[in-house]
């Protein structure tokens, strides 16, 4: 897709536990300017900023601190910029991850812990449908039925963020089901994410990517 000079700047955020290239040619064709680094500047300077995650979610963490990803997004969120986290890069969003009985603590931006997926099939790999709500901006445009590309054995199963500011708008909260419900995407603000891969996920990630972008 040819870019337009008007094109938002989006940052890859590269901190060695995700598909980068994936992530770069799919928001590049949704019409992004994108950038993968983890230039602290840049990163902070950019329209959005995408953090993926590929592997355990404890290798994730240790990966994002040296990489000083956790004040990036951290900073960036305060000052209500942007950003969207993948597959495991959502994992790491929520209070704490436990793999193998080892609980590790997350960014802690939503309360809530990433724990095994209780499935017949484990992982759960390939495609399955969600259950966005209607008004979703993230999923703007798509069918009911529309299908993402999962890879995962962990996940979210409850979501139990309170509001205690009324002039907040409520979280929305998509679900999917592998064996029992999980969370498959977030929208919070500045925050979205999503366990899925959009930039795996064909036209439906495609579209998913550029209603994002849209919003920056």
């Amino acid at each position: 897709m040819e870019l337009t000079s008007g094109a938002k700047k989006v940052v890859v955020f590269d901190y060695g536990f995700g598909n980068v290239r994936s992530a770069e040619r799919a928001l590049a064709h949704a019409g992004a300017d994108v950038e993968i680094t983890r230039d602290y500047d840049t990163a902070m300077n950019a329209d959005g900023l995408l953090v993926p995650g590929v592997g355990a979610f404890a290798a994730c963490m240790t990966g994002l601190k040296e990489a000083r990803g956790d004040w990036i997004v951290g900073r960036r969120l305060a000052g209500g910029r942007p950003v969207m986290g993948i597959c495991v890069g959502m994992q790491i969003l929520f209070e704490r991850g436990i793999e193998h009985g080892e609980e590790t603590p997350g960014l802690d931006e939503w309360p809530g812990t990433v724990g095994p997926l209780k499935a017949d099939v484990v992982p759960h790999m390939g495609w399955n449908t969600v259950d966005a709500p209607e008004d979703s901006q993230l999923f703007a445009g798509l069918d009911a039925d529309a299908r993402f590309y999962f890879v995962h054995s962990y996940a979210v199963h409850e979501w139990n963020l309170e509001l205690h500011n009324p002039l907040l708008r409520a979280p929305k909260v998509t679900w999917s089901t592998h064996g029992e419900r999980f969370v498959a995407a977030v929208e919070n603000g500045a925050l979205w994410a999503t366990q899925f891969h959009p930039e795996k996920s064909g036209d439906a990630g495609a579209q998913l990517l550029t209603n994002w972008i849209g919003t920056l």
